[in-house]
């Protein structure tokens, strides 16, 4: 599977060759390339697919706040795709007992099984892609990456 090539900031230019933009970069063509394989394989965009991944991963009852804080969107642009995830069978809302405003949601079998058989294919499809390149240990670029980002974590205040 091949993205199609997006142009990116020149070396010489104001954003240079800087690891910020290095990664934002990667990020951005990883995210296209799943995008691209869950469109083709369960018709389904990398969006919704992240919003029901992150809201698995929550220890439950997450509400609609927990998940746009952890999406990095807001409370109002994730309220606003939930009826639609609730309709279409992926999501569940709740209302919790101790405050009848707040709405705790939870993925539904369905979209259980959806991420028990897209996360693996995501993942192969992944590492299939980068079986070629030689140069790069991804195990160790994978535990680099996860060290900057808990040292990142620990700067948070």
């Amino acid at each position: 599977m091949s993205a199609e090539p997006n142009p990116r900031p020149q070396p010489g230019g104001p954003l240079g060759d800087r690891v910020t933009v290095t990664l934002h970069y990667l990020v951005d063509r990883m995210d296209r390339f799943a995008d691209q394989l869950l469109q083709q394989r369960f018709g389904m965009s990398y969006s919704q697919f992240m919003f029901i991944a992150v809201l698995a991963d929550l220890a439950p009852p997450p509400d609609i706040t927990t998940l746009a804080t952890c999406l990095g969107v807001s409370k109002a642009a994730v309220s606003k795709r939930v009826p639609a995830f609730v309709e279409a069978g992926w999501v569940q809302t709740h209302t919790d007992p101790a405050n009848a405003r707040r709405v705790l949601l939870s993925i539904t079998p369905k979209a259980g099984r959806f991420l028990a058989e897209a996360l693996p294919v995501l993942d192969a499809s992944f590492t299939e892609t980068f079986d070629d390149l030689a140069t790069v240990d991804l195990a160790a670029l994978h535990e680099d990456l996860k060290t900057v980002i808990r040292h990142l974590d620990s700067k948070e205040h």
